[in-house]
């Protein structure tokens, strides 16, 4: 499945189906969060939350690629994503986009 974040694709001409979209929410483990409070004390990098973030980002499209496949999508464009905290090492990732089919 084609996914870009662009309003269009080159050379395509394509009909829009609708919005697509997959979320999660993710919390960080206990073990993780304690390191996790000690990295944002030294005020580095939080490679636990990055390693969390960056696997929410990739189930979240994966959900919104299946929800494009179960209406027979080519393609979804404009694909965004959101996060949002929802409690201390707590978060939701949101992956949307319009799904189109090719002509």
């Amino acid at each position: 499945m084609l996914t870009v974040n662009l309003t269009y694709i080159p050379g395509k001409d394509f009909e829009a189906l609708g919005i697509v979209k997959g979320n999660i929410v993710r919390a960080e483990s206990v073990r993780k969060d304690i390191f996790s409070t000690m990295s944002r004390l030294s005020k580095g990098e939080i490679p636990g939350y990055t390693e969390m973030l960056h696997e929410a980002r990739q189930t979240a499209t994966k959900r919104m690629v299946s929800e494009a496949e179960n209406i027979n999508a080519d393609a979804i464009i404009n694909v965004k994503y959101e996060t949002a905290g929802v409690a201390d090492g707590v978060v939701e990732v949101l992956a949307y986009g319009t799904a189109v089919r090719f002509r």
